[in-house]
């Protein structure tokens, strides 16, 4: 699509042409594509924001860095901040900082398993270390479980040891879902306190986890 079109339909009263145009701007360069994705930030629909979120994540420079930031911080709809700290990974390990900050101050669950999704990418140990411990104590349960599952990639890291420790935390929870991934989990240290978890956990009331633990151990 030529540029005049694209100016064009970003000001169409028709939101799928405003979302088109932005899908066109990926063939053009950061520096005309940046300054039109950012005209469109404010968007009123919120899946136009997440086009325009997409889509500086494609576009990096430090314009759409910023713009990102404040997506992520700021926007009103949790699916806007989700797709904004996904494309906030883009720019690699520098955003980690940031990304650690948004989950410590959203605790929207699409926002949080958006921000442990790219940690986990990132390969970012002691960033993902502390998402994790902070997300392993809240109320979301799809958080709760994703947090689970992040410290089980910290088992052969610098981390495992405080991971392990997060994770024998658990062996008492309620819900037998998140005792399941807390087996499946625990099945990836090789270290005796491990081995003595999933123990006790063959001995769970849930049948469920027991087959979890029984899995783990082979």
């Amino acid at each position: 699509m030529e540029i005049d079109r694209i100016k064009e339909y970003l000001t169409s009263n028709n939101s799928q042409e405003r979302m088109k145009a932005i899908t066109e701007l990926r063939n053009y360069d950061s520096e005309v594509a940046v300054p039109l994705l950012l005209s469109a930030i404010k968007d009123e629909e919120f899946l136009v924001r997440s086009f325009v979120a997409m889509g500086l994540g494609r576009k990096r420079n430090s314009e759409s860095f910023a713009a990102l930031l404040e997506l992520m911080k700021f926007d009103r709809d949790p699916n806007v901040r989700a797709e904004a700290s996904n494309s906030l990974s883009f720019f690699g390990q520098v955003a980690a900082p940031h990304l650690v900050l948004s989950f410590n101050q959203d605790d929207h669950w699409l926002v949080r398993r958006s921000i442990l999704a790219a940690l986990l990418e990132l390969n970012c140990t002691e960033e993902l270390f502390e998402v994790c411990a902070c997300g392993i104590k809240g109320e979301d349960l799809t958080v709760r479980e994703a947090c689970v599952e992040g410290f089980a990639f910290l088992a052969s890291s610098v981390k495992q040891k405080e991971a392990l420790e997060q994770l024998i935390s658990l062996l008492d929870e309620d819900w037998w879902r998140l005792r399941v991934r807390l087996a499946k989990a625990l099945g990836k240290f090789d270290l005796p306190e491990a081995k003595e978890a999933l123990y006790k956990l063959r001995e769970d009331e849930d049948h469920r986890v027991v087959g979890a633990a029984l899995e783990a151990l082979v």
